[in-house]
């Protein structure tokens, strides 16, 4: 919505989070003196003690904290909620609160909305967008333009709009839930492939593909779509588009620009992650030269295939971002036959592992399996493997008996994988908090003095 549309009205910003408060600071700037209600299902003593004050002194502030905060979606109360990305609006509260006709809109909206469209680059996909966006980001920068990266791993563009020079390209990684509720596309759209995923979020895998499609779905054709042509449901929203297509094929050649041997990032997949920056940076006005460079000098992120290091004689890749079985083949396929240990399992989002199972290759001879989800991939490996013997199973309680276990059956010049095909909720934290402790206890078992430390 623009500025103009939510002047008059009403407000409730549902959601307190990083994207809550950035909202809320954008739209305060603005409306010193505006009428605002702030709910979150977090009591306001559980946030940092500066924002808890600042909130408290501000009297046209209505806030609703708790276990009730779902109240405020009344129309009566509010004409526009501004919904963070992780409450769904298929949610009674806010259904009731839209079909009597309140307003819902987000964070993603009010930014496109009003910032200039045609400087925006909007990425996603179920895996490969933060390393897409990141590398497009680290292209655009390395060619001397003013870009920032925002969203799903960024600050929330709001936190930037206001501190950043005309003409700055804003590279925005969405996530399906940030997708769901825009009605304005970005100028230029990267779509990587679409895999089942958020399925305990979504009624159905259709209903997440149709959240993705959002990114191109309001597009003209004088906008551009970057899409992932090898696979079917990418391929299928192309064709309903109105943007001009801009395919990438796996038989695409990247040696015009640089040689595979000079890219910093493992695997095929990643090689198309690379191709999408490359042709997004270049409706940028980015040329080869550049973008060589800027490839060359790209540092891989942290949980994606990050190499832990040699120890013991055994190597050891984090992967921890990997939260679907699709992500985790391709990880085992970008390692090679050397793979010869494999950590699996975590928070239950009904994903099929029957996939997994069927095509696990023959040189996975141990497989470590956390709760939830590793009694069901277990159970697919049982089910639908084809190799001859299957690999030995060990299910684990907690990190350090995992990486006990592997450190204990991975042979000498082989590689452990952390690659869970599963979200980490639960027993972790999130994807972070997993990779670390994973990368910590490596590091722990062969040296007990050392101490844990951030990676």
């Amino acid at each position: 919505m623009k500025l103009t549309e939510l002047e008059g009205k009403s407000i409730l910003i549902l959601g307190f989070g990083t994207e809550g408060q950035a909202t809320f600071r954008f739209l305060r700037k603005r409306w010193p003196d505006k009428h605002i209600t702030i709910a979150d299902r977090r009591n306001i003593e559980e946030f940092p003690e500066v924002i808890a004050n600042t909130l408290r002194a501000d009297p046209e502030l209505f806030l609703n904290f708790g276990p009730r905060y779902l109240d405020s979606a009344d129309p009566y109360t509010c004409e526009v909620i501004i919904k963070t990305p992780g409450i769904p609006a298929s949610i009674d509260a806010l259904s009731r609160a839209s079909k009597s006709g309140c307003e819902l809109t987000s964070h993603s909206q009010i930014f496109l909305s009003n910032y200039p469209r045609e400087k925006v680059i909007g990425i996603t996909g179920t895996k490969g967008k933060s390393t897409t966006s990141s590398l497009i980001f680290h292209i655009l920068r390395h060619a001397g333009l003013p870009a920032e990266l925002v969203g799903n791993i960024g600050q929330p563009p709001l936190a930037r709009i206001d501190d950043v020079p005309d003409g700055t390209w804003f590279v925005h990684e969405f996530s399906s839930h940030q997708l769901a509720e825009i009605s304005t596309s970005p100028h230029i759209a990267v779509l990587l492939n679409i895999v089942p995923e958020h399925l305990d979020y979504y009624g159905s895998f259709e209903e997440y593909v149709a959240a993705k499609e959002n990114i191109t779905k309001f597009q003209t054709p004088d906008d551009f779509l970057i899409f992932a042509a090898d696979y079917s449901i990418p391929a299928q929203i192309a064709g309903r588009t109105r943007a001009a297509l801009k395919p990438l094929r796996t038989t695409d050649r990247i040696e015009d620009i640089i040689d595979k041997e000079e890219i910093p990032l493992p695997g095929g997949f990643n090689l198309q992650n690379v191709m999408a920056a490359v042709a997004a940076a270049s409706l940028c006005g980015v040329q080869a030269a550049e973008l060589r460079e800027a490839i060359r000098t790209f540092k891989a992120l942290p949980h994606r295939l990050e190499l832990v290091g040699t120890f013991n004689g055994v190597t050891f890749y984090d992967d921890s971002i990997a939260t679907v079985p699709a992500a985790t083949l391709a990880a085992i396929d970008a390692l090679g036959s050397d793979v010869q240990t494999l950590l699996l399992g975590g928070h239950e989002r009904n994903l099929d592992f029957a996939q997994l199972g069927e095509q696990l290759p023959a040189n996975i001879k141990t497989v470590i399996l956390f709760p939830t989800t590793g009694t069901r991939i277990w159970k697919a490996i049982e089910t639908h493997s084809k190799n001859h013997e299957l690999p030995d199973a060990f299910f684990v309680r907690d990190m350090e008996q995992a990486v006990k276990i592997a450190y204990e059956h991975t042979a000498q010049g082989k590689i452990c994988l952390l690659s869970p095909a599963s979200p980490s909720f639960g027993m972790f934290k999130d994807y972070i908090e997993r990779g670390d402790l994973f990368k910590a206890f490596v590091r722990k078992q062969t040296d007990p003095d050392e101490e844990f430390r951030d990676s």
